[in-house]
């Protein structure tokens, strides 16, 4: 369905409600699905652990995804101009510009940590083609490409790549790269979840994932854990969504639009872990080794594996694939931020954009240092944006508002449960993903 009879945003817009949806789906699911999910998904309950998780990942993208894409549509523009609307409309627009700032640096502060991982995920794909990643040891690779200034060429190749993506645009840049890339991923990790099935010793990954461990439901960690996942695995952080939202038309049903966006990122864990797990288990590697599963752990396995030299290209290609994706939307939410606030050109915001993540990311290349940087950003910066934007738009601005702008596109009305979940649930929820942040030290 084309959107062309609404307002358009200076940058243009999605040409389309799929292509919306992909483009978010591709913020969405990032490195977090591919090597987190599936060790919690074991460790806290098996297919237990998935009721609470699926519980919050419908909760959190029913009314948390709809507020960040409806104040972005009904705004028009992103993360400053968004919240100068709520806190304009109580004539206090300087409070929303200040505090605009703060889930903004979160999308620029993943951005920059992201980037930096996502050179060590392109060396490792070169390895894999090359045959240097499975001839050697992969924990020697690792620490090579993790040290200071390790990956400085692959680092620099994906700020460049994810910085010419955005001087594309919207329509013809981020939708059009997310409607290649996403549906990619999905093949290819279907593929390789139908390719692990045959391997001798398989079936204890699948256990690990799917048996249920009822008794875990009554353990607290387990809700804490599950909730924490679906939280940070949908991008709810007062900034990313809203950008995307600002270039969404009118005709697109928003909350629709955010229960498509939830299932398919859910959906991508779950493939992330059929295509993982099995393997892990049929070579008897160490499944709680965590961030280096990926490329320690499973480049072992596929040294063992038949054609695993294939195995770990298709792999590396997907993991690539679906932080590029992610990287795009910390981009553009800071990049068009700054275009609106400063009346930048926008080849001069992605310059600035591109040139801040490297030059500062070079310099935390070194594996506990960006892990460190990572940790402050995702426990700090990124759950206090979130609080804040879900205060913006359902206090600030206020229900009433935000309901007219949810139900524009949608041929009916929405219950009166949906606000009072949004109000009452939503809202406290993101204040203790915040709390249990620090109590737990991450849970996201």
């Amino acid at each position: 369905m084309r959107q062309n009879n609404s307002p358009r945003h200076k940058n243009g817009g999605f040409s389309s409600s799929i292509g919306f949806v992909i483009a978010c789906v591709g913020s969405a699911v990032g490195l977090g699905n591919i090597w987190m999910f599936p060790y919690r998904v074991g460790q806290y309950g098996g297919a237990a652990f998935l009721i609470p998780y699926l519980l919050f990942t419908f909760l959190f993208g029913w009314v948390g995804l709809s507020a960040e894409f409806g104040v972005g549509r009904l705004a028009r523009t992103g993360t400053i101009g968004a919240y100068e609307y709520c806190f304009g409309s109580r004539g206090k627009k300087m409070v929303g510009s200040v505090l605009s700032w703060i889930p903004l640096l979160g999308s620029l502060g993943i951005a920059i940590g992201y980037a930096a991982i996502l050179g060590w995920v392109l060396r490792s794909l070169a390895g894999s083609i090359t045959g240097t990643l499975l001839s050697s040891d992969p924990e020697t690779f690792f620490h090579q490409a993790t040290g200071s200034f390790g990956s400085v060429g692959w680092h620099a190749a994906i700020v460049i790549l994810v910085s010419a993506v955005m001087l594309l645009g919207v329509a013809r840049g981020i939708e059009k790269v997310s409607k290649v890339l996403m549906p990619l991923f999905f093949v290819l990790f279907l593929a390789l979840a139908a390719w692990v099935a045959f391997l001798p010793g398989a079936a204890e990954g699948y256990r690990f994932l799917f048996v249920p461990k009822w008794e875990a439901l009554l353990n607290v960690d387990t809700w804490v854990m599950a909730m924490g996942q679906a939280f940070f695995s949908l991008s709810i952080t007062g900034s990313g969504m809203i950008v995307y939202g600002a270039y969404l038309g009118k005709e697109a049903d928003i909350p629709q639009a955010s229960l498509r966006t939830a299932f398919f990122d859910t959906l991508a864990a779950l493939l992330s872990g059929l295509a993982i797990m099995p393997a892990v288990f049929a070579f008897g590697v160490d499944v709680t080794r965590g961030p280096s599963l990926m490329f320690i752990a499973l480049p072992t396995v596929f040294q063992r594996m038949p054609l695993g030299r294939v195995f770990a290209v298709f792999f590396f290609v997907s993991v690539a694939f679906a932080g590029i994706t992610s990287l795009i939307n910390m981009f553009e939410a800071v990049i068009e931020s700054w275009q609106n606030r400063f009346k930048l050109d926008r080849r001069i915001a992605v310059a600035l954009c591109g040139g801040l993540t490297f030059g500062v990311g070079v310099f935390l290349e070194a594996e506990p240092v960006v892990g460190s940087w990572l940790d402050f950003v995702t426990i700090v910066i990124v759950p206090i944006g979130a609080v804040l934007g879900a205060i913006s738009i359902y206090y600030v601005l206020g229900w009433p508002r935000i309901r007219q702008e949810l139900e524009t596109g949608r041929s009916k009305p929405l219950p009166e449960l949906f606000g009072r979940v949004a109000k009452y649930v939503y809202v406290p929820l993101t204040v203790l993903v915040l709390l249990l942040g620090f109590v737990y030290g991450g849970i996201g």
